[in-house]
C-alpha cells in the first residue's frame, strides 16, 4: 500500500502508523518522520506558513516519490500526508510512514521519501512574521541530501 494524502485538517500520528501495518504481520519496523512549522526560519520570526499545491499534480508527484521508495527497498507500505493552507508555528505539516519487514529498509526509504518531498513535491510555501511576507526559496542543504540518494543510486543495482 503506497497512500498520499494532502489535505487542510490536522492528523494523528498514532492512527496513521496504525495503518502502516498489516493483518498478516510481515512488518518488523516502522519508520515515521512527522514535520512542524517553526516559529524561526533563518533569523527571521515566523507565525504562519501558508502552502499552496496545484490539486492532482501534487498527488502524482509524491507517489511517484513513494513507487521510487518501494524500488530501492523493500516496503510493505507507506504513506504521506502533507498539509495546505495556512499553518500557524507549532502546528504538523507533515507525516511519512514506511513500513518494511527490517528497520534498515524502513529507516532509509523514509529518509528518501523526506528528502525527495522537500525538493520534489510541487508546493509553495510563504511564511509570514514580524518582517511581512515572503516565499520560501528551496534549499541548497535539500538538494545535496537527493544528490546523496543519486550517487547511492548509482553505486547499487536496484533492489525487487
Amino acid at each position: 500500500m503506497l497512500q498520499v494524502e494532502v489535505q487542510q485538517e490536522d492528523f494523528d500520528v498514532a492512527a496513521l502508523q496504525s495503518s502502516l501495518l498489516s493483518d498478516k504481520a510481515d512488518e518488523g519496523a516502522v519508520a515515521t518522520f512527522t514535520g512542524y512549522v517553526r516559529c524561526n526560519n533563518e533569523s527571521r520570526d515566523v507565525y504562519t506558513l501558508e502552502l499552496e499545491h496545484y490539486p492532482g499534480m501534487t498527488e502524482r508527484s509524491i507517489q511517484s516519490i513513494l513507487e521510487e521508495s518501494a524500488l530501492r527497498w523493500p516496503v510493505c507500505s507507506a504513506r504521506v500526508v502533507h498539509r495546505v493552507g495556512a499553518l500557524a508555528a507549532g502546528e504538523q505539516i507533515v507525516w511519512v510512514g514506511v513500513s518494511a519487514s527490517h528497520r534498515e529498509a524502513a529507516f532509509a526509504a523514509c529518509e528518501f521519501v523526506m528528502d525527495y518531498l522537500k525538493t520534489q513535491a510541487p508546493f509553495w510555501k510563504k511564511e509570514t512574521g514580524a518582517q511581512g511576507s515572503s516565499w520560501v526559496d528551496a534549499r541548497e542543504s535539500d538538494a545535496a541530501r537527493v544528490r546523496r540518494w543519486q550517487q547511492v543510486q548509482q553505486q547499487q543495482p536496484q533492489q525487487q
